[in-house]
């Protein structure tokens, strides 16, 4: 099956490029991001906050068998609906240092629209210890899941 989520990794630089385009348009992609219900079915997490406002914060959780196996959170520094989010991450009990991430949603047409993503890492190893894992994978059926999901709200 085909990845149409594309990660872009220069080998001299400490950040990822993520892009990916959507049947969907602008307004509803960025929703996905801004809604914490949407957010928690497409990425199968539990959205414990989800401030959206410059200065705001997050925090998600999943869990398994009643146990935390994930947790993140982070601080959104800017947020421009339907435009721009502009976030840290932060994975909780782990040794990945917070990295800074900017999101950029551009409407193609009516009902297209392509998010970048644009990922800085504290430095190349910490990036290539996260490509290491099943990341892209990973991130390209979540956002499979975002369309599926996305579309059902049209």
């Amino acid at each position: 099956m085909e990845r149409k989520t594309q990660v872009h990794a220069e080998e001299s630089k400490q950040e990822l490029i993520i892009t990916r385009e959507f049947d969907l348009p602008v307004d509803l992609l960025f929703k996905a991001y801004e809604d914490a219900e949407i957010v928690a079915q497409w990425m199968g997490t539990n959205v414990l906050q989800l401030e959206n406002k410059k200065h705001g914060s997050w925090r998600f959780e999943t869990t398994y068998d009643g146990k935390v196996v994930f947790s993140a959170n982070g601080v959104i520094l800017d947020f421009v609906p339907n435009q721009k989010i502009t976030r840290t991450f932060e994975m909780e009990n782990s040794t990945f240092p917070a990295q800074l991430e900017f999101f950029e949603f551009e409407k193609l047409t009516d009902d297209t629209s392509k998010l970048t993503m644009h990922i800085i890492f504290k430095s190349i190893a910490f990036r290539n210890q996260l490509l290491q894992m099943p990341f892209a994978q990973g991130l390209n059926m979540a956002h499979d899941r975002l369309q599926q999901v996305a579309h059902q709200l049209k």
